[in-house]
């Protein structure tokens, strides 16, 4: 196992940095982003996973990758309104460390960079590295364009 790292572009978001922050700090409010439709669009886009049973609170979500097994993710760190820290646990084959900060950059707009560590075995490396990188920036397009109220 090596940990690679994968960094997505910076993204501008429209609005202010606490309440980017505390959007993107409760899972619990991406939850009903993700189940209507962000799943699906992942599945389409790579139909060897197939994620179901996705349910969140606050701090944490976990959902089944069908092949893989059980997924969780923590939110193990908050450094208000500049850096969010996830880890993940469950029975997958990999490990995952990811920190969402966020800078101002006037009082209605926040810059957004994802960070992800990743320890994946050479095979697992082989297959879905360019995949984690391509996702990484997705992820970080979708995120700077969520509807944060």
């Amino acid at each position: 196992m090596s940990i690679s790292k994968y960094v997505s572009d910076t993204k501008l978001i429209e609005h202010n940095q606490q309440l980017v922050f505390d959007y993107l700090s409760n899972f619990e409010n991406l939850s009903s982003y993700l189940n209507t439709g962000l799943i699906e669009k992942i599945t389409q886009q790579v139909p060897q996973i197939k994620i179901t049973d996705f349910e969140s609170d606050r701090d944490s979500c976990k959902f089944n990758i069908t092949g893989l097994g059980l997924a969780r993710i923590d939110i193990v760190k908050r450094e208000p309104y500049k850096t969010i820290k996830v880890e993940s646990s469950g029975t997958l084959p990999l490990s995952l460390v990811f920190w969402i900060q966020l800078l101002p950059v006037t009082p209605f707009q926040t810059k957004m960079r994802l960070t992800l560590h990743a320890d994946l075995s050479m095979m697992i490396k082989m297959m879905v590295g360019e995949k984690l990188n391509e996702g990484i920036n997705q992820l970080a397009e979708t995120l700077s364009s969520l509807p944060y109220h």
